[in-house]
């Protein structure tokens, strides 16, 4: 598996000193405003639309004037944007129109790594596939995970500098979700940081989200990622056939479903599988867990509050998500002709479903901007999709969240932002590179604010 993406890397670099590749181009320049813009102009897809702060005003002008809406040109081909709540809830559960192969990202990853994800199928294939890796967050498993959770969220806070400056995005959200991956998967737990770095880099490519284009990059990530898990799967089969007792990780799940106990054998599955399986797990977490932070600091009241009353965690861990929503959307494509919110959109036609702004719409959300930890509704954001391609480890993303901040709140007065964040250059991922944040733990008297709450 290794050589075979070895040998396409060097097909691939060969064939762009000759005629270049297809991988758009991104160069930042401010975006106008949405109201000096005609309908047509707007482009949902471009990546700087959430690092410029522009995306709630395009959005909202799209959901109040054109819900459905069809941009002709941009860097990923012509695509309708789906950006109320309802539509998106219509086109979700409907496979048998709105089709989610073969990808659910706007563009085209580099050619030979268009790997087949389960959450890229439709039924039969997709539930099939989903069902051998399922069981792994199954209600028990959760319930005998939550010791181990809330042990290594511990061992993070406790190690964190107190009332120093420090980057929370790569001390405690990279860290807490990198260890949960390596435990999940079985993967050597020294070696856990490498998984963050190859999702950053397989998630992120230019031609499928807007990120910054270094396909050598992206080339080398895959093929390290399939040899890591090519010798965890010989390594997990050979201890399973000299009679050692099977664990509840991914790939021995894997290797114990009849649907997909060969699937080493068809490379670009396995290798797709385990991809979205530590995308997954990485991305919604990891950003929903910097995503939080900033939203409590925006809005301190709703920090105050959940000082007083710990036990609204569980409430604003929906809030969290449904404020955050760290996948921005997920794309599909039209099975069959079909009529949308009024408009006509064609076979083969483009669809994006933007949860992001679904998780905005105020038809279904009081005062949408604002994060209220209590809100009354939260619990039905699109975060995680809805019907068959549901997110599988939602429950497990809840728990993770929920011990955080329920660790979160027993250690520390407060947990200040001190600058704006960097935010990752994607369509597709809502997500931090780098926030630096400062805590306080009780007992200590907090220090002036900084620049950031002074704003």
């Amino acid at each position: 598996m290794q050589r075979q993406i070895q040998g396409l890397h060097l097909y691939q670099r060969t064939k762009r000193l000759v005629v270049g590749d297809d991988q758009p181009r991104f160069t930042e320049a401010p975006l106008p405003e949405v109201e000096d813009l005609d309908l047509t102009e707007i482009d949902t897809s471009n990546p700087f639309l959430w690092r410029q702060g522009k995306w709630e005003s395009y959005f909202r002008r799209l959901r109040d004037e054109a819900p459905v809406h069809f941009r002709a040109e941009s860097p990923f081909g012509p695509f309708w944007s789906v950006t109320r709540y309802d539509d998106i809830v219509t086109v979700d559960k409907d496979f048998e129109t709105f089709s989610a192969e073969p990808q659910i990202v706007l563009g085209s990853p580099p050619e030979g790594l268009d790997i087949e994800m389960f959450i890229a199928l439709d039924p039969p294939r997709h539930d099939e596939r989903r069902a051998a890796v399922q069981d792994v967050v199954a209600p028990k498993n959760l319930e005998e995970m939550e010791t181990l959770i809330r042990a290594r969220v511990a061992e993070v806070l406790d190690s964190l500098p107190v009332g120093e400056p420090f980057d929370w995005v790569s001390q405690v959200s990279i860290e807490l979700t990198s260890r949960m991956l390596a435990t999940l998967l079985d993967f050597p737990y020294d070696q856990r940081r490498k998984l963050a770095e190859w999702t950053d880099l397989m998630a992120g490519s230019a031609g499928a989200t807007g990120g910054t284009p270094d396909i050598d990059e992206t080339y080398r990530a895959a093929a390290e990622v399939a040899r890591a898990f090519s010798e965890l799967w010989h390594d997990k089969a050979a201890r399973l056939a000299a009679g050692e007792e099977p664990g509840y990780d991914l790939i021995t799940l894997m290797q114990l479903s009849e649907d997909s106990k060969d699937i080493i054998e068809r490379p670009m599955e396995f290798l797709g599988d385990l991809t979205l399986l530590v995308v997954g797990g990485n991305d919604t977490t990891r950003n929903s867990m910097s995503g939080g932070v900033l939203a409590l600091n925006q809005f301190p009241d709703q920090f105050d509050r959940l000082r007083a009353e710990p036990s609204l965690v569980p409430k604003m861990i929906h809030e969290v998500l449904r404020w955050q929503t760290p996948l921005a959307y997920m794309r599909r494509v039209a099975a069959k002709d079909t009529v949308l919110n009024g408009q006509f959109i064609r076979k083969g036609d483009k669809v994006v479903m933007w949860y992001a702004a679904a998780n905005r719409d105020e038809r279904r959300f009081e005062d949408p901007d604002a994060f209220v930890i209590d809100r009354r509704n939260a619990r039905h954001h699109l975060a995680f999709g809805i019907g068959t391609h549901r997110c599988m480890g939602s429950r497990l993303a809840e728990l993770q969240l929920r011990i955080l901040w329920e660790e979160l709140l027993a250690r520390f007065e407060d947990i200040e932002v001190l600058a704006e964040p960097e935010r990752v250059q994607s369509n597709f991922v809502r997500g931090y590179s780098s926030m630096m944040v400062r805590v306080t733990p009780h007992g200590h008297e907090r220090p002036e604010p900084g620049p950031y709450r002074q704003m």
